[in-house]
């Protein structure tokens, strides 16, 4: 039997995919019970928090397996096959533990290093263990995870990643110059009241920012965030309601958003108005093309029939915008070629003034590199990045910020499309990754990483180990029942043999027997814990002929011991 695990999570799927895809607690109990019901799997358990679905499993056959998984996630999630399956992903054996250890130790999560993610794979197994669908494999899999992150919290400070994030990120923001000094006197807008969002205002009263102003959809949320803010770091604090973000971001110096929200909270055109609102001149497009070579295209829904999207689902979603990264993610190639078609009104996007060839154009075969880069992207990345470039375009200088925004969302709060609004400097999640590679938060990635990559090979290696035992217990089993018949039938044959002589001859023979399996049994062990080292089992009950009936009973008989002396 062997490890699989099939799933989706902010990694792989949009928001709105996870969203339909979620399990109640009825639907995770039904789908463990059909899982082990099914006929490739023995085992089963559900990981499934706000961001994952993941059903683990112990399977017989890899393809059968991966089919049985991906039919019954779909069956239970309500989302059908054909739609739920480009968003899904596979691990199996080594693979698969690799990535359960990543998890535990929050290094797939949306915050790196968060720590709530171990209590929800303990709660996955204790529903598994409840229902009886974890045996021997996945019990020893998920209380090795939970070990394995723990571990990782008490030996390097990747509980500080989420922290460092927040510092990182004030630090872009201020672009080199001093936190302290740049954030003084200055009036901070916090959008969501979670632990990221309380986290930041934190360490913008700390830094020493005029005023916080707060605000979240539950108001109480906001009031009590903005009380802890006056009575524990002494800061000047209110709570406003969401539908009062437009007016404050108007007197706003920075902005940071961190909510659970599936579309955008702050658009191009509300960033655009509040700039325009401070300077008194509108937010120009730094990104706009120079004259001659056609402009970008604009943010927001679009109308055109010819567009490629279903835009009538898209409507009324705030923000959306049909040239970003939520309208392209998962097109194939031939989609992305007719929304590029249609976002260029009949040209590629190249020509629309992302860059030149000779003539000014682009050649068929650059629109076709275009084409085959973004497909390529969608399939590693489950994205296409959205187009920004804050550089200063065509020798136009940016002009100095007004307004500073730090969207620490995933999915993103704020509209990509402001990185292209002059007098604004928007740093969010993706910018941050691309900032980050010397960031002090890599240094405990890095040794996270490492960490898991040892936990997966001792772990692989005890599971090696422990998938013999039954056959070396058989095979001594065998040979001591041997023994057994044969000083039976010296007896019948030698009756008037006294005891002391019989006892000696006992003895003798077992010695003989036990030499001659312990170097082998030894060896064996050693070589089955090795990658490639599970065939040692087969090997010894075809050379042994043991009865393989023999071999399950001991094995169950292990599992019921295990099972007795787990934790609970």
């Amino acid at each position: 039997m062997s490890l699989l695990v099939v799933g989706l999570s902010h990694r792989s799927a949009p928001v709105s995919v996870l969203e339909r895809a979620a399990l109640s607690a009825d639907a995770q109990v039904k789908l463990l019970q059909d899982t082990v019901a099914a006929d490739p799997a023995t085992e089963a358990a559900v990981l499934a928090t706000c961001n994952r679905i993941e059903l683990y499993a112990d399977v017989d056959k890899f393809h059968a397996g991966v089919a049985e998984l991906s039919t019954l996630l779909a069956q239970h999630s309500g989302v059908g096959l054909e739609e739920l399956t480009p968003f899904l992903y596979v691990h199996y054996e080594d693979r698969a533990v690799h990535h359960l250890f990543s998890v535990a130790c929050g290094l797939d999560s949306m915050v790196v290093g968060e720590g709530q993610i171990l209590g929800q794979i303990k709660d996955a197994l204790a529903r598994a263990q409840d229902l009886h669908t974890a045996g021997r494999l996945l019990n020893d899999l998920f209380q090795q995870a939970l070990r394995v992150g723990k571990r990782a919290h008490s030996e390097t400070g990747i509980d500080r990643a989420g922290q460092s994030l927040v510092t990182f990120g004030l630090e872009q923001l201020a672009a080199g110059s001093d936190v302290p000094g740049w954030a003084k006197g200055r009036t901070a807008l916090v959008i969501g009241a979670g632990s990221m969002s309380s986290l930041a205002a934190a360490t913008l009263a700390r830094a020493g920012v005029g005023e916080i102003v707060v605000a979240n959809r539950t108001f109480e949320r906001a009031e009590r965030l903005a009380q802890i803010l006056a009575d524990a770091e002494g800061a000047t604090a209110r709570a406003v309601r969401m539908n009062a973000v437009a007016a404050e971001l108007t007197r706003a110096d920075v902005v940071v958003s961190c909510t659970g929200a599936t579309g955008l909270v702050l658009t191009a055109d509300a960033v655009a108005e509040a700039v325009a609102g401070r300077t008194g001149e509108p937010a120009a497009d730094m990104d706009a093309a120079p004259a001659g070579t056609g402009a970008l295209p604009p943010t927001g829904v679009g109308t055109d029939e010819n567009c490629p999207l279903d835009l009538a689902s898209v409507q009324g979603t705030p923000g959306f915008s049909v040239h970003g990264e939520a309208a392209v993610a998962g097109m194939d190639a031939a989609t992305l070629e007719q929304h590029a078609a249609w976002v260029g009104e009949g040209t590629s996007l190249l020509e629309q003034g992302h860059g030149h060839e000779a003539g000014g154009r682009f050649t068929p075969e650059a629109d076709a590199g275009l084409i085959a880069a973004l497909a390529e992207a969608v399939a590693t990345a489950g994205r296409v990045p959205e187009y920004r470039r804050p550089e200063p375009v065509a020798g136009i200088p940016r002009p100095a910020p007004a307004v500073f925004l730090l969207d620490l969302a995933m999915p993103r709060d704020i509209d990509a499309a402001v990185h292209r609004l002059a007098g604004v400097r928007l740093v969010d999640i993706e910018s941050l990754a691309e900032a980050s590679a010397d960031a002090p938060m890599a240094s405990d990635v890095d040794q996270v990483r490492r960490i898991v990559s040892d936990e997966v090979a001792a772990f692989g290696a005890a599971q090696r180990a422990a998938h013999i035992t039954p056959t070396v217990v058989a095979l001594r089993t065998m040979a001591a029942d041997v023994v057994a018949a044969e000083i039976a039938r010296l007896d019948g044959r030698l009756p008037g043999l006294d005891d002391r002589l019989r006892g000696e001859i006992r003895q003798t023979v077992h010695r003989v027997v036990d030499k001659l399996l312990h170097a082998p049994t030894v060896r064996v062990k050693q070589l089955a814990a090795e990658p490639g080292g599970t065939g040692y089992a087969d090997a010894l009950r075809t050379l042994f002929d043991l009865d393989p009936e023999t071999v399950a009973a001991v094995s169950r008989a292990v599992d019921n011991t295990d099972e007795k002396d787990r934790p609970a």
